[in-house]
């Protein structure tokens, strides 16, 4: 429709393309003008610049453009994928651009239109509130284009020519048309206002400027509105430089999640192969190690069998020998016993030594071995995504911040739920319970028996501890964080310094600084586990604790670092335990 409709306009010329208008809108380009049909002039502006067309394009998704704009829009683009502004629909080859003249010839009439507004003739019934009429019109009145500040009339082009062609009237004051001429003049010298002063950001006549403001820096009305349009003008272009920035960012966030969904998919079908490459790895193994085995406990069935079977002969050669011995009589007359002795021939034993003969039987002990391989796999998977944390999570326990132990610039939310520093010491009873010296703050509840587990939120904090805490440490005074001191903690520094108080102190590396973490207890197992709850990987863990007391959480939100460590620490509900 649209290819017969620009065939017949540059067919029939500019009135035929009115018309056409007209017919696509439902409105006439003066009513447009007015402003009584913004559907139709919306409908020729570019979403960019947002101005009437110039050099309109089309792309492919069917959305219009200025040519340049759609051009420099895409030029700021890097990734080499272009996409509409508007649908965001994806263009991997860029589209080639070429100016739409219907709409080009239609996007011209229309700015014509709204240029020849101002000249349009108006009727009282048609009176708008924008419309300035001429005073000296007796029929209908017809638009004023100058206003005079001596007269205190308005006049339309034809009334206005008196004032160019009497002497009298040239030095009048011309303006362009408004309405209540008398807010233009001076109410104490009723005189025009023609100046501006910059120090009282007033209106001024000119014997204001030679009284009262006379001393002021004045400028004349035009030259102050000049050098505001100016600001205005600079203002616009920072806005309009604000939303491409902002548009450019739009774009760039869309890619990033674009690209987020890329490699998710990447790692869910790297992760399947991988795991199936180490399950059939392990498989194999298995099936190797169970060959091992059954072939080194053959052999040494074997072996045994032929050490037996050996030994066997040597007893049955010895026992013969023992039959010779056995025929000799041991009477008391030495005489009789030696004289038959030198008879007796026995033959030498042919046998070997087997003191140094043993077999191995450690060689099938390999539960040390095993175990090992299980605790580095699993500690390994863990590290990406334990799947015992739902498990773990079913051990929550409701935590609550004590503040009698909280030191005195700390502040501890009246649920206890939350604790943050503030940005000065205040005066507290120093009880015995209390830290004195360092940012710490226990739990009301201790632990000296089974699992429990609970999430602290530390989001927007550049620095924190938590962990849990012997009941018997040393509160008063500086304190090292340590197992052999009563304390396993993690804590995070400067950001992105991530660290484990172990003894030595273990560096701790994670793909991202955890928004919430949780805590892990096995007290009779001596395992003390930390977590990135929202990625649910493990991001340490102390074993072999040897807990013989009560042990109570501890939370740090560490120094105030001039308000940008201000966020709280906040104990949160458990979620996903069921």
């Amino acid at each position: 429709m649209l290819i017969d409709a620009e065939r017949m306009c540059k067919t029939l010329g500019k009135v035929t393309l009115t018309l056409v208008f007209i017919v696509f809108h439902g409105a006439t380009l003066q009513d447009m003008a007015c402003g009584s049909s913004l559907e139709a002039w919306e409908n020729f502006r570019c979403s960019i610049c947002l101005d009437v067309f110039t050099k309109p394009v089309s792309i492919p998704c069917g959305h219009n453009f200025c040519l340049t704009c759609i051009k420099d829009y895409w030029d700021t683009n890097s990734t080499g994928v272009h996409c509409c502004p508007l649908c965001q629909e994806k263009f991997y080859t860029r589209p080639m651009l070429r100016v739409n003249t219907f709409i080009a010839e239609m996007a011209k009439e229309v700015k014509k239109s709204v240029e020849r507004k101002s000249s349009i003739e108006v009727t009282p019934d048609q009176t708008g509130i924008d419309n300035v009429l001429c005073d000296m019109c007796k029929g209908p009145k017809l638009t004023a284009v100058k206003s005079c500040l001596v007269c205190f009339m308005s006049y339309c082009e034809t009334h206005l020519e008196r004032h160019f062609t009497f002497s009298n009237l040239r030095k009048h004051k011309l303006i362009p048309p408004v309405h209540n001429l008398e807010s233009r003049m001076c109410k104490k010298h009723d005189e025009p206002l023609e100046l501006f002063c910059k120090v009282d950001n007033m209106f001024a006549c000119m014997s204001c400027e030679n009284s009262e403001h006379k001393s002021h820096e004045m400028v004349s009305m035009e030259e102050e509105a000049e050098m505001r349009k100016a600001q205005v003008g600079e203002k616009r272009k920072d806005m309009d430089e604000k939303i491409q920035a902002r548009q450019q960012k739009i774009y760039e966030i869309q890619n990033s999640v674009e690209a987020s969904k890329n490699n998710a998919v990447k790692a869910l079908s790297y992760s399947t192969q991988v795991m199936t490459a180490v399950v059939d790895y392990v498989k194999r193994s298995q099936a190797e190690l169970v060959k091992v085995i059954l072939t080194r406990n053959k052999k040494t069935e074997t072996e045994t069998e032929r050490v037996i079977k050996e030994l066997e002969g040597e007893i049955l050669q010895i026992k013969q020998n023992n039959l010779q011995l056995n025929q000799v009589s041991f009477n008391n007359d030495a005489f009789s016993f030696l004289e038959n002795f030198p008879s007796l021939t026995v033959a030498p034993l042919q046998v070997k030594d087997w003191s140094d003969v043993t077999f191995n039987i450690d060689q099938f002990a390999m539960q040390d071995a095993l175990t090992k391989f299980k605790t580095t796999v699993m500690r390994e998977v863990r590290m990406l995504c334990d799947p015992d944390l739902n498990e773990m999570q079913q051990h929550a326990v409701d935590v609550t911040l004590n503040p009698d132990t909280a030191y005195p610039s700390l502040i501890v939310s009246e649920d206890g739920k939350q604790v943050t520093t503030g940005d000065k010491k205040r005066n507290l009873p120093n009880k015995p319970q209390r830290f004195d010296h360092v940012l710490n703050v226990l739990a009301k509840e201790g632990f000296s028996t089974g699992k429990f587990y609970y999430e602290v939120q530390v989001k927007d904090k550049t620095q924190w501890d938590l962990g849990v805490a012997s009941k018997s440490i040393n509160r008063k005074g500086d304190i090292r964080l340590s197992p052999k001191n009563g304390y396993w903690t993690i804590w995070l520094r400067k950001g992105n310094e991530f660290t484990a108080n172990d003894s030595p102190a273990i560096d701790l590396h994670v793909s991202e600084i955890p928004q919430k973490v949780g805590v892990f207890v096995d007290y009779e197992g001596g395992q003390v586990s930390f977590y990135d709850v929202d990625t649910r990987s493990c991001i340490f863990s102390f074993t072999g604790c040897n807990f013989t007391e009560e042990v109570f959480p501890l939370f740090s939100p560490s120094a105030y670092d001039g308000g940008r460590n201000s966020a709280p620490l906040v104990i949160t509900p458990v979620k996903g335990t069921s």
